[in-house]
Order: structure tokens, then sequence, then C-alpha cells
């Protein structure tokens, strides 16, 4: 279903990598090795590498630790039986990365390979919604970044879900009571847009901090913690790629043999809240992190104000326990495939 673009190089034996890289081999102990040396611990699989009867590799459950920024080296068929807590509902999902020598392609029907709506708050039920984004193999820096914008979804995680950090509300904008706006919120720029990440904004997230979209589509705002491990001996593996082709990272580095996770280069602004040119209200208050507009880019972390910065040679983002939580802008071009259609 996903194509992934092939990056500088591409051997056999990194094929091999990357149909274990979401799949896994088992060591009989219930921890299944997963790609480079990463691990995985399957859910009611006694071999989760068997693949069902289609050949498809379980993910179930899978902790994603392989570090290769090569999109092929994910090329692979994967499927998972996980289930709506809330509804008590289960799902098949289906996830398939192909390559080619420029790109990558990765198609799904975007349900994720762990349970999902532990709350049941859900403003609509989970659906199967088939998706399809390509990412460039060899992704390179623009001259200079692409804002987020409700126009383009952000990244798609390997296990075939996607990322959109932005919440279509804002401040005194749209149909609902003024404090309690949830859509209606569609320009790029819009001064006061809600933070979904905030737990005081309401927006019915589940523990791995996504829901769905009106037509049942179900997407991360933020951290994604299902698809990678506790930090343990070492730095966080690849667990998607953005819109312009550099991959995601969990949030662990490996600092001179110490493990940590990454620091973003935000910081909440202090004091009270300024208005602003174009608000169409003004919610006053303190800076507390209820609204994107409460961060400012300092520089003071490990990331610069997209939420990448290099290491072992390669460009990536790296998700982190505050603002911007995965990506803060595109420091390539995103591709033409994570545009999003009309708005729901």
């Amino acid at each position: 279903m996903i194509r992934l673009a092939s990056v500088r190089w591409l051997v056999p034996l990194l094929a091999l990598c990357i149909a274990l890289a979401l799949g896994a081999c088992g060591d009989g102990d219930g921890e299944d090795s997963v790609g480079e040396g990463s691990s995985t611990e399957a859910r009611g699989a006694e071999d989760s590498s068997r693949g069902d009867d289609d050949g498809a590799t379980d993910i179930t459950d899978a902790r994603l630790t392989s570090r290769g920024p090569d999109c092929a080296s994910y090329v692979g068929e994967y499927g998972t039986s996980v289930t709506d807590l809330g509804r008590d509902v289960d799902f098949t999902a289906a996830v398939e990365i192909t390559a080619n020598a420029g790109d990558c392609t990765l198609s799904s029907n975007g349900i994720p390979n762990h349970d999902f709506n532990d709350a049941g708050a859900f403003a609509s039920p989970v659906s199967e919604v088939d998706e399809s984004f390509t990412v460039p193999r060899l992704p390179t820096a623009a001259r200079s970044p692409t804002a987020l914008s409700l126009t383009f979804d952000n990244d798609v995680f390997l296990n075939g879900v996607k990322l959109d950090q932005l919440g279509a509300a804002c401040y005194g904008v749209g149909p609902d009571p003024l404090g309690r706006e949830r859509i209606g919120c569609m320009e790029a720029g819009t001064p006061w847009r809600y933070d979904p990440m905030f737990p005081g904004n309401g927006f019915g997230t589940d523990r791995n901090n996504a829901h769905t979209q009106p037509d049942g589509a179900y997407h991360y705002h933020g951290d994604p913690a299902a698809l990678y491990d506790a930090p343990g001996g070492s730095a966080s593996g690849v667990i998607g790629f953005a819109a312009d082709g550099f991959p995601i990272y969990g949030p662990h580095v490996d600092e001179g043999g110490r493990i940590r996770r990454a620091v973003s280069g935000y910081a909440l602004r202090a004091g009270a809240r300024v208005s602003q040119p174009g608000e169409s209200a003004f919610p006053g208050g303190n800076y507390d992190g209820a609204f994107i507009d409460d961060y400012e880019f300092t520089g003071e972390g490990d990331l610069d104000a997209c939420n990448g910065m290099v290491r072992d040679g390669s460009y990536g983002y790296y998700v982190t326990d505050s603002y911007p939580w995965v990506v803060g802008c595109f420091a390539g071009t995103p591709d033409g495939s994570f545009r999003k259609g009309p708005p729901g």
C-alpha cells in the first residue's frame, strides 16, 4: 500500500533487515527481535514472524527500534488485530510499504497496531479509511521551512496511522460557545489556536494522544507512545516519516552512553497573554500551554524550530514531551500525497 523510495544505499542485507523491521522472530521468552537488533512485544502470538494467511507480518503492539533512515528499510506487508476498547469492537489493521529508486509509499486502512479509545470519548467511531502516502528516499532541506497548516497531514507512522497535530479550533472562531471551540478554524496563522495536547482542552484523545476525524480516521495529535520502548540501552528507532521524507524518531537519544530524552527548543512564555492582531476574541489569562501561541522558540534545547536535529549523519525529527511534541515545521518540502481533501 505504501511505497517507500530508496535513499543512498540499498543492499540485499538491508532488504532482509527491512523485512524484519516491523515483524519479529520469536526467542521463546515473549520478546521478539525486530529490525536491526530491535525488539517488540507481540501480544497473543506464539511466533509473531509467522504472518497471517495473506503473508503479512504480525506487528500487534510492536515497539519499533530500527534506526535506518531509509524508508526502503521497512518494505513489507504488515497486519494486526486490535480492539476499540471504548466500544468493545475488534479491528484488523493492514499496512503495506513499497519502494522504488526514488521514493517509498505507505498504504494502510488507518487502523493502528495497538488497542485504542480506552476512554471511550471519541466523537466519531473509528472506521477503516484507506490512506496512501509517498515520501522521498533522499529528502533534502528546503531554503526555508514550511509552516504546519491544516492543508497537510504531518507524517505517517510505520503502523500506517497519520499525524495531524493542529486542531481546527481557535478561541472565538466557529459555531461553539466562547472558550469551548472545537471546530471551524481552518485558516493558517489564526491567533489563539488550541493545542490538542493540553489536558484542559478536552479534545477526547486516548492514551496515545489520538482520536478520530469526522470520517472515522484515527490519527495522532502528538506522542504515539505505543510505538517505542521506554528508555533502555539504546536510542529510539525510526517510528515514521514526515511529509517531507525525513525520518521521525522516538524520544530517546544516546548522549555518550547515557540514554535520555531529546529536549525541545521551545519554552512556555512567561506572564500574561498579550492581545494579537487579527484575533476574533482575546482569551486573556496567563500563558499556560492551552494555545500554541503560548510557546516561543528559544533554541535552548537539542532541537531546531522544526523539532529536528542531525544525529549519526542523518537529520530527523524527534518526539518530545513538550511542544511541539513531534514536528514543529517541515525542514523539507511536503509531498503532495499528504495534502488533505476538503475539510471534514
